[in-house]
Order: structure tokens, then sequence, then C-alpha cells
């Protein structure tokens, strides 16, 4: 006689396998069920038309010249895809890997009228052709840009510039929507740094990193505006792009206190040189009260030149009046639009150090103004320090002086 527990055992074995076997059975006809579901659609994707969507539709007015136009294959692949404009001219294109999509390589023009033409073959091996005419905007103006540095002296590909240079795109008219400038145009760096374009007015915006630039930055500068509508009917004209390097760091700090120029190259001083600057007071002229302040302030190196003629008359003071002068000064680096140089002056060497007796400018020995001049290059950043007369502005090549919080107020982006 079979005990009870055993028997029990048994049976519950027996269960089990009944189990097992149904579920084997019911898993077996639910993928003998997808397979046959989804063979039917397997097979009609294996023998599909080609679908091809062009763009812009047939008949479009005012399409703008870039980023407007392209084909896709929505299924099946493009074989062959050509836009002509209307004297027949073949634009240039560029297929993706897997022949699914086509755009143009190369800017379209303004104004003008294009056939775009593409053929695709479908997995079932037909093919179809689709064509669609279309003609480009034509602008009621056109604006170009320029970039430069604060001196207006455009950048160059491949030059070295200062840790503190700024960079400027100037417009030839007034950008009514800066937004849509200011999104085409882009600082690129290596390694990357912290930056923001400000607007400085309607025609130019200033760009700078949040601290200097670290020695030995690659900086890639591009203003993509062609195409770009930037209010009241005006485009961009073309395309600007330019590549530099970031030099060693420069910095110079002029102290009125010790009435000394302290030169650090990449951190570590390397120079001290006695300095006069401004003597302070105005002078009234024609109704017009001017300063001889050297004013307090982050200056930047923006050119140099040997020599530069100095004529007071051109920020109005006249030659022959008591303060007036009109002199050719050698080794003179400029670091301000209305006039402020690091230059030779011998003729006032012995107050160099203890008294200061400039319009202005930093006067220096010959010795310590050549060496100045060869060191310097432009973005270099000077600092003046402890002198009197009211701080500087921004339009005086003072960006550096403006808080970080203030310029960022001046993107339309991130104001």
């Amino acid at each position: 006689m079979i005990p009870q527990r055993r028997r029990r055992a048994a049976v519950l074995t027996v269960i089990a396998v009944v189990a097992a076997l149904t579920s084997t059975t019911a898993d077996a006809r639910l993928r003998d069920r997808a397979e046959r579901t989804a063979a039917p659609a397997e097979q009609a994707a294996a023998t599909e038309p080609p679908r091809l969507a062009v763009f812009p539709p047939a008949d479009a007015r005012d399409v703008v010249p870039t980023g407007a136009t392209w084909v896709e294959a929505h299924s099946g692949t493009l074989v062959d895809v050509r836009l002509v404009n209307e004297e027949g001219r073949a634009v240039a294109g560029a297929m993706t890997p897997d022949a699914t999509a086509w755009r143009p390589a190369e800017p379209l023009g303004y104004g003008r009228t294009y056939t775009l033409t593409a053929t695709g073959r479908g997995t079932d091996a037909t093919t179809a052709t689709r064509t669609t005419r279309f003609s480009t905007v034509v602008p009621q103006k056109q604006t170009g840009v320029t970039l430069t540095t604060t001196s207006g002296a455009e950048l160059r590909d491949g030059a070295t510039y200062g840790v503190g240079t700024v960079i400027v795109a100037r417009f030839d008219s007034p950008i009514v929507d800066r937004a849509a400038a200011e999104r085409r145009m882009q600082v690129t760096t290596t390694p990357p740094v912290v930056g923001a374009w400000s607007w400085v007015n309607d025609q130019k915006a200033h760009w700078r990193p949040r601290d200097y630039f670290p020695p030995n930055t690659s900086v890639r500068v591009a203003a993509g505006i062609y195409g770009t509508e930037l209010g009241d009917g005006i485009y961009g004209q073309e395309d600007r792009s330019v590549g530099f390097t970031i030099g060693p760091s420069h910095v110079t700090i002029a102290d009125d206190v010790t009435k000394q120029v302290s030169v650090y190259v990449d951190g570590k001083l390397v120079r001290t040189m006695p300095t006069s600057m401004g003597r302070g007071g105005t002078e009234t002229v024609g109704g017009k009260t001017i300063e001889f302040w050297t004013q307090p302030g982050v200056y930047t190196v923006m050119d140099k030149a040997n020599p530069v003629m100095m004529d007071s008359s051109t920020y109005g003071l006249p030659v022959n009046s008591a303060s007036g002068y009109r002199i050719s000064v050698p080794y003179a680096t400029r670091i301000s639009p209305d006039g402020i140089y690091l230059h030779e002056r011998e003729a006032t060497v012995w107050a160099q150090g203890n008294t200061n007796v400039s319009a202005g400018c930093l006067n220096l020995s010959a010795e310590d103004a050549r060496w100045f001049y060869e060191m310097s290059q432009p973005g270099d950043v000077v600092e003046i320090r402890n002198t009197g007369g009211k701080p500087l502005e921004q339009w005086q090549n003072g960006d550096w002086s403006v808080p970080w919080r203030e310029w960022l107020q001046g993107s339309t982006l991130r104001g």
C-alpha cells in the first residue's frame, strides 16, 4: 500500500507536468498567431512603393534661401535629386548615407526661382518622381556684418590677440530684430569659456568672456546672417567667420598712488616702469569742457604705431591754446578711442614716478616705451588705478569695466 504522503507527491508532480505542457502549448499558439499576424505587415513593408516629402511646396513664394529646402523619403530611398535655378544652374546638394534625405549644400540666392525634382525607389522596386517650383524672398534691404576688435580693425584669421580681447560685430544698418541677429552669431572656444554678446547700440554688439581668456585659447567667431530676416524687411547679406588664438597673458597695472606701471606676463611681474599720467583739472574752450585725467578702469590695447602724430584739436582743444599741442610721439600704444596712449616722452622723465603732468596719456622713458610697444598685442589688459576723474565708460574701450551682470543685460537672449 502506497503511503498517503507519497501518493500526494505523485499527484502534485502529474499536475505540474500537465501545467507545463499546457503553458508550452499556449505559448506556441500565441507565437504562431503573432507570426501569422506579423507576416502580412512585413510582406506589405517589403513591397511598399516610394513615398517622398518635398519642401517647399509647389508655387511657394518668399522662401528664405537657407534651411527651407529639403527632400525626404518616408519609404524607400532617394535615387536622384536635382535643384536648378531659372537659368538652369544646378545647386550642389548633400545626401544622407542611407539615401533617405537630401538638402542643398550651398545657400540659395535671393529673388530667384528654383525647380526641385526628386526621384525615389520603393521597396517594391517601383520609382516615383515629384517636382516643385518655388521662388525665394526679395529683401527690401540687405546688411553686412564686420568682425573687428574694439579699435575697428578686422579680426584676422590665424592672428594672435591678448587675454582681454573683445569681439565686435558691426552691422552696416540698424538692426531691428537683435535677437534674430544674436542667434546667428556664435563664438566657440577651446577650452570652453563663459561669454556673452552685449549690444552697444542698434548696429554694434560686443562679445567678451566673463573672465579673461586663458592663454593659448583657440577662438572661432561665426556670424551666419545670410538668409536671416533681421526686422523691417532687412536680411543678412553674407556670412562672416574668423578664427584666432589667444597669446600669453599680458596684464599691466598703472597705479597713481605709486606712479608706477607694473607689467605681468602669465601672472609673473616682469617689469616696473615709472610714469607720469594725466595732471587733472579742466579747460573750457568754445563752451566745451575738456578734462585732463587718466580715467580709472580696465582698458585693453587697441593698436600701436611708431610714431603717432598727437594733435589736441582732434578732441576739441586748439593747438594754439594754452594746453594745446601737435607733436610726433614715438612708440605709442593706444588704449582708448579718445587718445589715451602709453608712449615715449623723454621731456617728462623728471616727472615720471613722482608727478602727473600729461594731458591724460601715460608718459614713459624711451627705453620703457619701446619695450612696452614691442611686447604689446591687441587685447592685452591695461588697468588704471587710483586716478582722478570719472570712471572709464564702455564707449571709451571700457568693456571690462562693465560688471558681468550688467553686461548680460545688454544681451537680447540672456539679459
